[in-house]
């Protein structure tokens, strides 16, 4: 507690704060739309954002404090959209046996060793690559918000550029504060939107239906490791820190498994958000950026127990806010990025095409835009560094020769 205390930073708990804001600005949308698409019940919903608060909120913490590194858990975004196509036609009890068989692969996956020795081999070029891919449309939409509200983003703009000159540490706290009081001042904000509720667990027996099972289990798997914890990693190695990725991808997992009778559809290694954590905008020293992890888990605790209060907050507030604050929040870590993909010229290619096909937000198979990125960087990576045959000359005695060097 004393080194905690000593560790302390305001910059740090911001950038906690935010990330935990944007965790829940764009992905929880996306439940409320698969809570639809499934008629689900409200209590239901309750007992889903619940889990997934609760259970990122306590590993972000426990983490972050073990290895002294800015752990940020979150659930799967993509995961969740894959819900809205699939819960209308099965029932939330099939998709929880689902959710459980997901979190024993991840868990064995995990346990195994086998991801550490997979992101080890991965080009520093390629994963950076796939981060900046990743981060671009929150950089773009920074700009596209300021068509809907021109004065809120600009103002939010030139807060950050001031700040980022005098006082770089506490740039995206003045962002936050100069958005959310325009939007109050200038009568933005809904109240009427706002309410005061707590959110409780529910209990949902699962189901197992090998058709559930292959339609969901096997696309979650794939999305938790490719376009989760590949990322996640890609942040924490582009920012200096070595934490092994197993007992990270473990503990997410069990936790996972725990917390899916009571609706968790996945706990994973953040990599959008932790990237707010994990740069300089957190802490200028990355051995005091950990703080900054546990923040994100306290905002998680306290959002997830309030979870009615917390839906009502994202609906009050305009959407270009939240765009801007995290388009603003994820500069740096996009610039980091593409200097890291850029910086070898051997992979500089691959790197390029890796960002290209990520930033497309191209889905195919089933598959996300991180994982073909991936695959077409990897692809463009070994392709290119294939070594040419060497020609070899023959000589006017007729003697094959070497070429001259």
């Amino acid at each position: 507690m004393n080194a905690l205390m000593k560790d302390f930073s305001l910059s740090a708990v911001v950038a906690g704060f935010i990330a935990t804001v944007i965790s829940y600005a764009g992905p929880l949308v996306i439940i409320f739309q698969a809570a639809t698409a499934g008629g689900m019940a409200h209590d239901v919903l309750s007992s889903w954002v619940w889990t997934i608060s609760i259970g990122s909120g306590v590993l972000g913490i426990l983490l972050s404090v073990r290895y002294r590194v800015p752990i940020i858990i979150a659930w799967s975004a993509p995961g969740s959209a894959l819900l809205v196509t699939m819960l209308p036609d099965i029932t939330l009890n099939e998709a929880v046996g689902a959710y459980i068989v997901t979190s024993v692969v991840v868990l064995l996956v995990g346990l195994s060793g086998a991801f550490d020795r997979i992101i080890n081999r991965l080009p520093v070029a390629i994963a950076a690559g796939m981060l900046a891919g990743i981060l671009f449309r929150f950089g773009t939409g920074l700009f596209v918000s300021v068509r809907e509200q021109p004065w809120l983003v600009l103002a939010m703009f030139g807060t950050y550029l001031l700040f980022k000159r005098a006082l770089p540490r506490y740039a995206v706290l003045a962002v936050l504060i100069v958005g959310v009081t325009i939007t109050i001042a200038s009568g933005e904000l809904r109240s009427e939107a706002l309410v005061i509720g707590l959110a409780t667990p529910v209990w949902i027996t699962p189901d197992f239906s090998w058709q559930v099972i292959l339609n969901i289990a096997f696309p979650l798997v794939m999305v938790a490791l490719t376009g989760q914890f590949v990322p996640g990693m890609a942040v924490l190695r582009n920012d200096g820190y070595d934490t092994p990725a197993s007992p990270l991808i473990s503990s997410s997992a069990l936790a996972s498994l725990l917390l899916a009778p009571f609706g968790c559809h996945g706990l994973n290694l953040a990599a959008i958000t932790a990237a707010i954590c994990t740069g300089r905008e957190s802490h200028e020293n990355p051995s005091k950026r950990y703080v900054a992890g546990i923040s994100g888990g306290v905002f998680y605790l306290l959002l997830g127990i309030f979870g009615a209060t917390l839906v009502s907050i994202f609906t009050a507030f305009p959407a270009a806010l939240i765009a801007a604050l995290a388009g603003l929040a994820l500069l740096a870590a996009i610039g980091g990025a593409l200097s890291a993909a850029m910086a070898v010229p051997a992979d500089r290619e691959a790197a390029l095409i890796t960002f290209l096909v990520t930033a497309s937000g191209m889905s195919f198979l089933g598959l996300s835009a991180a994982f073909w990125g991936l695959i077409f960087g990897i692809s463009a990576h070994l392709l290119l560094g294939l070594r040419k045959p060497t020609p070899v000359l023959s000589g006017a005695n007729g003697r094959k020769e070497q070429p001259a060097r």
